[in-house]
């Protein structure tokens, strides 16, 4: 008797917990019950079939099973779970090169530019350069992280000019320039080039031109510039002679 009424409490409060939902186990089960005669009445004639296994096992004869088990229902809405998150950010357009702490490291002087000197030279090489004038310069930093122009850029497509003004001079002899040529080079991609690995880049400014431009893709590295006046072509008005070139990284 103590074990069924356990089971038929247990049996009342899973009931309970799970009435707002539909109960996924509900089990009764009965076995050696007999049926009882009760005394009839106008409401209930003869032999009462509703409960009368109940009634048995409470007598003592046969036995009962019950399995019920349940839970709450749900709360909100079923199913699976897709939350986007957009993520943004900017990073600006930037382009570098190392030259330097200061101002004096752009000053590239190539001091006494040699020419043949003294009375001891035939006429047809007095005065002209002894040799070629060559500046080297390397910067360990360079690069634009965007599409952009590498350009060189000379003040004047004559080079070096002499400062002295309102020179005189045999023009078929002499000249008042000394003209030099710009080489760069650097390790990049060329613009449109997509999504590759880098190589070998390069950007040249002639003797006799002005500026040259090289379209680029994102791009870091070192870069060498090379300045080379050549011997010029005629003998050299004395004086001296300045320059400026303009090497500039610029993002598209």
């Amino acid at each position: 008797m103590k074990k069924m009424l356990i089971g038929t409490v247990a049996a009342i409060a899973i009931a309970g917990l799970a009435s707002p939902a539909a109960a996924q186990t509900n089990q009764l089960h009965y076995d050696g019950v007999q049926g009882f005669l009760l005394p009839s009445t106008l409401t209930n004639p003869g032999l009462i079939q509703a409960g009368q296994a109940e009634l048995s096992v409470l007598g003592g004869i046969g036995t009962r099973y019950t399995a019920n088990a349940g839970a709450l229902g749900n709360v909100g809405n079923v199913g699976p779970v897709d939350v986007a998150f957009n993520l943004s950010g900017t990073v600006s357009k930037d382009c570098s090169f190392y030259a330097g702490n200061n101002a004096s490291a752009t000053n590239l002087d190539f001091g006494t530019i040699g020419i043949l000197a003294g009375n001891n030279v035939n006429v047809t090489d007095a005065f002209e350069m002894v040799g070629p004038a060559v500046a080297i310069v390397t910067s360990a930093t360079a690069g634009c992280n965007f599409s952009n122009v590498v350009k060189i850029e000379k003040d004047s497509a004559a080079g070096m000019v002499n400062q002295a003004t309102g020179l005189s001079y045999d023009s078929n002899q002499f000249q008042a320039n000394i003209p030099y040529r710009v080489h760069a080079a650097w390790t990049g991609v060329a613009d449109g080039a997509g999504n590759v690995p880098g190589g070998p880049q390069q950007l040249d400014v002639s003797d006799s031109a002005l500026s040259n431009t090289n379209n680029q893709g994102a791009w870091r590295s070192g870069m060498i510039l090379t300045f080379t006046a050549p011997v010029a072509a005629k003998a050299l008005v004395a004086g001296s002679y300045a320059s400026t070139t303009h090497l500039t990284l610029t993002a598209l």
